[in-house]
């Protein structure tokens, strides 16, 4: 079932192939929005677009592979999936170092795209929480003391209470003071937590 408000953007230079997949994937009632080549695409691309890229490898101008690249140095974090005519083993090493959900050869098996899609869109939604969840714990982070600061980053770095005791010139009591109030505000249940958000997980 397609995710609400989420779009496939498909980046293709054959407008045969760019409508053909913009009927089949319309009719599986997912919204498309449709660029002929990678440059208009960037051109367009917004903060605020939930999806997936669908990209042809072979463009005139920028192809899907630079275009591929280019997103992950801008951060844009729309999962994308590459489609050739022409694969080969090195284009699709190329795509997954770049962390393409799929590799697909035309003529597209269509149970095959609708599932890479649905991975993707799964993918971007999964990318969306976890920045929503970072975002959330940076804010509780300007709530800590500058010594529940201190005691939070050496929890997080694996110290115990003592040693950070010791090290902050505080009684381990106190530690634990600091510690409770600091895992209060940043609403973490276990260190495990905590490390993991702090590691921005």
């Amino acid at each position: 079932m397609p995710h609400s408000g989420y779009t496939v953007f498909i980046v293709e230079d054959d407008a045969s192939v760019r409508d053909a997949l913009g009927l089949l994937l319309g009719l599986q009632g997912y919204p498309v929005a449709m660029f002929g080549n990678a440059e208009s695409f960037l051109e367009s691309l917004r903060s605020g677009w939930r999806g997936c890229a669908l990209i042809d490898i072979r463009m005139p101008g920028m192809d899907g592979l630079t275009l591929q690249r280019k997103l992950k140095e801008i951060g844009c974090d729309i999962p994308v999936i590459v489609m050739t005519a022409h694969g080969d083993v090195e284009s699709a090493r190329h795509a997954f170092r770049s962390q393409a959900v799929d590799f697909l050869e035309k003529p597209l098996d269509h149970v095959r795209l609708i599932a890479a899609i649905e991975e993707a869109f799964s993918c971007h939604s999964q990318t969306l929480r976890s920045n929503e969840s970072r975002v959330e714990f940076d804010t509780r982070l300007e709530q800590l003391t500058p010594r529940e600061r201190e005691v939070m980053d050496m929890v997080v770095k694996g110290f115990h209470n003592r040693e950070i005791a010791k090290a902050l010139f505080i009684s381990p009591r106190t530690v634990e003071v600091h510690k409770a109030r600091m895992m209060d505000k940043l609403d973490v249940a276990t260190v495990a937590d905590l490390v993991r958000l702090s590691l921005g997980q």
